[in-house]
């Protein structure tokens, strides 16, 4: 098997229920393996955790992007009011902070929800037209009623036949080769 290109990209086990693939999933991770996927018609409680699923930085970033609109607007008013162009309007102060503080929201908004959409696209993995495992024939019941684990193929454990027999052990509904 060609290691940069492999023609096996990894085993998905389907199952019946939440429990079980919740189950298989802790096993698995207990078992060492790390490069997984869960799917599922619906969000299942402690799957996430399950997987391994870390916590993710959206948060980090939107925060950042806020502070820098937030910023970025106060800064080009500020410039614009005191440096480029200053007017002096019935004796206010060329630094009249307070009329600044609606477009200073304004561009934090706008920087926020930018950068949550693109932070979130960018973190998923998205767009992604195509997934080995949509080649799959019984994986178009994972947006119905069935649940399906997948272990891929360069994770540090897998190795074909031993993962080939964990799975199997679990004793799903059927267990699939996902092929590139």
């Amino acid at each position: 098997m060609d290691e940069t290109h492999p023609e096996l990209y990894g085993y998905i086990a389907e199952f019946k229920s939440p429990s079980e693939l919740v189950g298989a999933a802790t096993k698995a991770r207990e078992a060492g393996y790390r490069r997984m996927e869960a799917h599922s018609p619906f969000p299942v409680e402690g799957l996430a955790e399950a997987i391994g699923f870390r916590k993710n930085r959206i948060p980090a970033i939107v925060f950042t992007a806020g502070l820098l609109g937030g910023l970025g607007g106060f800064t080009m008013q500020y410039f614009a009011s005191v440096i480029d162009y200053p007017l002096n309007i019935g004796g206010k102060p060329l630094n009249s902070w307070p009329a600044f503080i609606p477009v200073t929201f304004e561009c934090t908004i706008l920087a926020a929800a930018f950068a949550a959409v693109f932070g979130m696209l960018f973190l998923n993995g998205l767009p992604m037209p195509y997934h080995p495992v949509f080649g799959v024939e019984k994986f178009v019941r994972a947006s119905h009623d069935r649940f399906f684990l997948f272990i891929r193929w360069d994770d540090e454990q897998f190795h074909e036949q031993e993962t080939r027999t964990f799975l199997e052990g679990f004793e799903p509904e059927s267990l699939s080769e996902v092929r590139q």
